[in-house]
């Protein structure tokens, strides 16, 4: 098989790849769906009527922390939320039931040149994502047909030091104080969201927290064909490291699994919401939907009692923020598996970890990108090498085979048997051409997810008119560097294509790759521009080389 041949195998399979992808998503997010718009009023109000119930099947607690900070008296606040500003986020938490409705990225704009922030949690007419908690079980405050109403004192907080902890204050009629608390910490997107328990009554109270996503289930995917990303639920837990949960899933059937630790996430490209429940016991794992075209994916921890007289405390973390995959991993185990790499995972992780190691001292991604390429290439040179001198051998006997053809005719056995004489003879590897070039195929596949999942490189600058590496080029002027470079490696190719039809598709691969790759990611476009350019140098040096050697002389029978 000979280079050129070998390059429309690869076209083939990287369009079938991408087909193959655009399927995925598309299956994931197909949902029969309804317009919440076209809701009546009556059927939207009764959200909170989503709140899960804590069953039987919800362990019970051994032991809780009762080691909490102080309460104070505070008066009722009339507005419906408060704000939260950090150094990373800005937070909208509404006073019934104490859930966040808005979380704007400060760091991360809508889009790249605007003022306009990155929205991750939010609440508008059709549509919303919400991070929902609360305290049920027999004693849960949550579990009435009306959430509670916090109290506050105030309605706007701003971080001013490392830690920033905000409380909210209900009160039942038998005495019990309740504080819900929310702690922010500088350069984090985690919040701690946890529960003070003052049980003031003469009653034992059993409670369970949890916490639960819910987002609209939006008809179809989004994306593109060459840009595929994910938007649903994920979870973790014993049985799975990481598992996929789409809307789909989620309508089909209910999650419902017991688990040590785990967590529930609701994924975007290069997003992630999740709650991360207390991971030294036993939490419940559920989904649900409801009439309005909502998801729910969320946790149930397990039953806790608090004695008259005693304080509780129960906790648990919200992250929404860019899949930083360090800082994922530090918040619970599994959780960096949302930087969803595919399965060539295994290939991915290296080069991301080369790219950010080389990005931190070139401090440009698109310089990064272009070293990665050049070690890339300098590990492959032996078998490049390989590649040309199999090539020019291919080359020196193709009069021999020419004449083995005529010699034998239609008795393909005998042909079959000479030539393998002959490839022996002459130390000629047939396939020799053709493993460098599918060699680069799954790092191509790999580097293409890397740039797909990798928030870093999201509105990452690199210079002149490329000010995104993760988008399409605005004027197109890499692919056609790319086509252009495409169609001198085919001219310096040695290896003449016999068949008419296979020279004439040839003869437009350039220009199809070119088409190809308008729509992919800058990123993506320079570094097999710039693996073409090092080819060509390469194959430049190498037949020189050939030649020197006589290898270019043909042989005859």
């Amino acid at each position: 098989m000979d280079s050129q041949r070998t390059i429309l195998v690869i076209a083939l399979l990287v369009l079938s790849f991408f087909m193959y992808q655009q399927w995925l998503i598309k299956d994931a997010a197909t949902t029969p769906g309804i317009d919440p718009t076209s809701a009546p009023a009556e059927q939207i109000q009764p959200r909170d009527a989503d709140v899960p119930m804590a069953d039987a099947d919800v362990p019970v607690a051994e032991g809780a922390d009762s080691s909490v900070p102080g309460g104070v008296d505070t008066t009722a606040v009339t507005g419906r939320s408060i704000v939260v500003v950090t150094d990373t986020q800005r937070f909208e938490i509404s006073l019934r039931g104490g859930d966040i409705i808005r979380t704007e990225l400060l760091n991360h704009a809508e889009t790249l040149g605007e003022d306009e922030r990155y929205t991750i949690l939010f609440q508008r007419p059709g549509e919303l994502h919400v991070a929902q908690s609360g305290l049920i079980g027999p004693d849960g405050i949550d579990n009435r047909e009306e959430r509670p109403l916090y109290r506050v004192d105030q309605t706007e907080f701003a971080l001013q030091g490392d830690t920033l902890t905000v409380p909210m204050y209900y009160t039942l009629d038998d005495g019990t104080e309740i504080t819900k608390f929310f702690t922010f910490n500088r350069g984090d997107y985690a919040v701690k969201v946890g529960y003070r328990v003052e049980n003031n009554s003469e009653n034992t109270k059993t409670v369970s927290i949890y916490g639960q996503l819910k987002q609209t289930m939006l008809n179809g995917g989004r994306g593109s064909m060459f840009m595929p990303t994910y938007r649903g639920a994920a979870y973790s837990s014993d049985g799975n490291r990481y598992r996929k949960y789409s809307f789909g899933d989620i309508r089909d059937r209910n999650l419902s699994q017991n688990t040590p630790a785990g967590w529930v996430a609701m994924l975007e490209h290069y997003f992630v919401t999740a709650w991360v429940p207390d991971q030294n016991v036993t939490n419940r794992l559920y989904s649900n939907s409801n009439a309005l075209n909502e998801a729910m994916i969320g946790f149930i921890g397990p039953q806790t009692t608090v004695a008259p007289g005693d304080v509780l405390e129960l906790n648990s973390v919200l992250y929404t923020g860019p899949k930083d995959q360090a800082r994922l991993r530090e918040i619970a185990q599994h959780l960096n598996l949302t930087v969803d790499y595919g399965f060539l995972w295994w290939l991915a992780q290296p080069i991301y970890w080369l790219l950010s190691f080389l990005q931190s001292f070139v401090h440009n991604w698109g310089l990064a990108i272009i070293l990665v390429t050049i070690v890339v290439k300098s590990l492959l040179y032996p078998l490049t090498k390989a590649q040309y001198v199999s090539m020019a051998k291919m080359r020196m006997i193709a009069p021999r085979m020419k004449e083995m053809k005529e010699r034998f005719g239609d008795d393909r056995q005998k042909m079959s048997q000479a030539m393998m004489k002959m490839y022996k003879e002459e130390k000629v590897n047939p396939l020799g051409g053709c493993l460098p070039m599918l060699l680069q195929l799954p790092i191509f596949l790999a580097l293409y997810w890397v740039l797909l999942e990798s928030p870093e490189i999201r509105h990452a600058d690199f210079m002149l008119w490329i000010n995104d590496l993760s988008s399409r080029d605005p004027y197109f002027i890499l692919p056609l560097l790319m086509g252009a470079s495409m169609y001198l490696m085919q001219r310096l190719q040695p290896t003449p294509v016999t068949d008419p039809m296979q020279a004439k598709i040839l003869q437009y691969m350039p220009v199809v790759f070119t088409v190809f790759f308008l729509f992919f990611p800058a990123g993506l476009v320079l570094y097999w521009l710039v693996s073409n350019l090092i080819s060509i140098s390469q194959m430049t040096y190498i037949y020189r080389q050939i030649d020197k050697k006589g290898l270019g002389t043909k042989k005859k029978a």
